[in-house]
C-alpha cells in the first residue's frame, strides 16, 4: 500500500461527478490521497508531484467517447517530462450512457499512454449511468464498486471494474429524460429549449 494521487480531469472538475467519486474513493483508500484538479496552469506542477506517490488516479467523464480537453492536454505535458518516476497509473470513468462498456476506448487511450511512456497500468473502473446513479436508490452499487477499486489499488492487486444502473434500456431513457428535464428546470431551460440544435448558442 502506498500514497495516491488523484487528478480530475473533468473540465468541471471543482462541482464534477468526478469530485464525488474521488471524494468516495479517498475515504475507502487504506494509504494517503492527495487530489489535484487539472487545469491549463498547473501541469508542471503536477508532474513534479508524480514522485512522491506510487499510484496515481485519473478520475473523469467521457466525452464524445475519449478523454476531455484537460486531460487530453495534461498528458501531452507528461509525455514531455523526462521523468524516472513511474507512479501506477489507475483509471476511473463515468459516462452518461448505460452500459460500461462504453467508457472502454477512453480506458484503451489511457492503456496506449502508459504503454508508450513506461508507465504501469493498473486497475480502472468503468461507470455506466455515471450523471446520474448517485442520486438514485443505486449509488450503494456505484460506492461498493468504488471500494473494490480502492482495495485493488491498494493490495497491488489491479483489476477491472464495471457498474451501471439495473435498468432496462427503456425504462434507463425514461429516468435519463426526466433527470435531464429537471436538470434544465432548475438551471432556466425548457424541454423545449433542449430539442433546439441552436442550443448551445
Amino acid at each position: 500500500m502506498g500514497d495516491i494521487l488523484i487528478l480530475n480531469g473533468s473540465p468541471r472538475a471543482p462541482i464534477s461527478n468526478s469530485a464525488k467519486y474521488g471524494e468516495i474513493f479517498c475515504r475507502s483508500y487504506k494509504g494517503n490521497c492527495r487530489t489535484i484538479n487539472i487545469t491549463k496552469a498547473d501541469h508542471q506542477m503536477i508532474c513534479s508531484e508524480f514522485s512522491k506517490f506510487t499510484d496515481v488516479l485519473f478520475v473523469f467523464p467521457l466525452y464524445v467517447d475519449g478523454l476531455p480537453v484537460p486531460l487530453l492536454n495534461f498528458l501531452k505535458s507528461l509525455e514531455q517530462e523526462a521523468s524516472s518516476s513511474k507512479p501506477v497509473i489507475s483509471v476511473l470513468i463515468n459516462c452518461g450512457f448505460r452500459e460500461p462498456h462504453q467508457n472502454d476506448t477512453a480506458v484503451k487511450m489511457i492503456r496506449f499512454f502508459c504503454e508508450k511512456n513506461g508507465y504501469p497500468f493498473g486497475s480502472a473502473l468503468k461507470i455506466g449511468g455515471g450523471e446520474a446513479i448517485l442520486g438514485t436508490p443505486f449509488r450503494f452499487l456505484a460506492k461498493r464498486k468504488i471500494k473494490a477499486l480502492a482495495a485493488s489499488v491498494s493490495s497491488r492487486k489491479y483489476a477491472t471494474f464495471n457498474v451501471s444502473m439495473p435498468l432496462s434500456a427503456s425504462a434507463f431513457v425514461k429516468a435519463s429524460t426526466r433527470y435531464w428535464i429537471q436538470y434544465g428546470q432548475r438551471n432556466g431551460i425548457t424541454k423545449e429549449d433542449m430539442d433546439r440544435m441552436e442550443i448551445e448558442n
